[in-house]
């Protein structure tokens, strides 16, 4: 019989080591780890593993890695006709890693269906500090000079791994998802980790693949050359 976890994490450990995925408990699903910390060097090795945080600020860390999984595979992306429309409008202009702190603190804000945030104030601190590594990074929507969506996520060789995204405006995040997409293509990655289905996910492509297919595909595509450092947006025109 596997022992399941969830396991406790020391912060103390210089090694960062985490369980394999397959001790991950199903109920609930994916809970692997408790505690540690949030240094870029665990949360790159939890990348790397298919392991993400997540938990309230009420919370120890808590670290997930759900199976199945769900991803977003090259070619999968959809795009609806109202989306299309919104695309040719040109309603929005999109950017690269030009407001990331104010992307990460906007997906954090109370919605009306999730009054409270797992975005804590140590969440944000971590991962703006993987951006300032060249790790992290966000995309944003404009309308004029205001800020109406985008999203933000970390990626390891030629993985994304999405992971929150906000919008004002109607389809201001799906507009950047789908630049996001398009330039990711353009630029040969692998993948897109959406961690959990949705609807909304759902809507845009993401599809459930097993965990240990996502661990396999980790296993190969992390190790691939990446993009670190700022990214910019290099597509003039996005063909939806």
């Amino acid at each position: 019989m596997i022992a399941r976890g969830p396991f406790w994490l020391d912060p103390r450990d210089g090694h960062h080591a985490f369980p394999e995925p397959r001790f991950a408990l199903t109920e609930p699903n994916g809970l692997l780890a408790i505690g540690g910390d949030l240094a870029p060097a665990r949360l790159l090795s939890a990348y790397r593993h298919g392991i993400f945080p997540w938990y309230t600020e009420d919370q120890p860390i808590l670290w997930w890695t759900p199976d199945p999984r769900a991803v977003l595979l090259p070619g999968g992306l959809k795009v609806s006709r109202s989306l299309r429309k919104s695309l040719r409008k040109g309603l929005y202009r999109v950017t690269f890693d030009q407001a990331f702190n104010q992307v990460i603190r906007a997906c954090g804000e109370p919605r009306d269906s999730q009054p409270g945030t797992w975005i804590t104030p140590a969440m944000v601190d971590a991962y703006s500090h993987l951006h300032e590594m060249g790790y992290a990074h966000s995309v944003e929507t404009w309308a004029d000079d205001e800020l109406v969506g985008g999203l933000y996520g970390v990626a390891v060789g030629k993985v994304f791994y999405g992971e929150s995204m906000f919008s004002r405006r109607t389809d201001a995040s799906k507009v950047a998802f789908v630049h996001l997409v398009r330039q990711l293509e353009a630029w040969d990655f692998a993948l897109i980790d959406c961690q959990v289905a949705s609807n909304h996910l759902s809507s845009l492509g993401a599809v459930d693949i097993a965990r240990a297919r996502f661990m396999a595909l980790l296993a190969t595509h992390c190790e691939r050359p990446g993009r670190p450092g700022l990214w910019t947006l290099e597509l003039r025109q996005v063909d939806s």
